[in-house]
């Protein structure tokens, strides 16, 4: 896909990009430049919110490897 930057330095979002991402009137946008490229990552609304159950999961691997490295395995 390929937007135009205007003369006042806005572009436009296209719509697929938009739904894919949820991303509304008031989403905050945030430019990543590692010098190569440019990233544009919507943030989202709660951090905090969005963040739960990306671990689930890990308390139960993290004792698991603890006890096989206690067996010496």
């Amino acid at each position: 896909m390929k937007t135009t930057v205007t003369a006042r330095g806005q572009t436009v979002i296209p719509a697929k990009v938009r739904r894919a991402h949820r991303i509304t009137p008031q989403t905050r946008l945030e430019w990543v430049d590692d010098g190569e490229t440019i990233r544009v990552v919507p943030l989202p609304e709660d951090p905090i919110a969005d963040a739960r159950g990306t671990t689930r999961g890990l308390r139960r691997a993290l004792l698991a490897e603890r006890n096989r490295e206690r067996r010496g395995g």
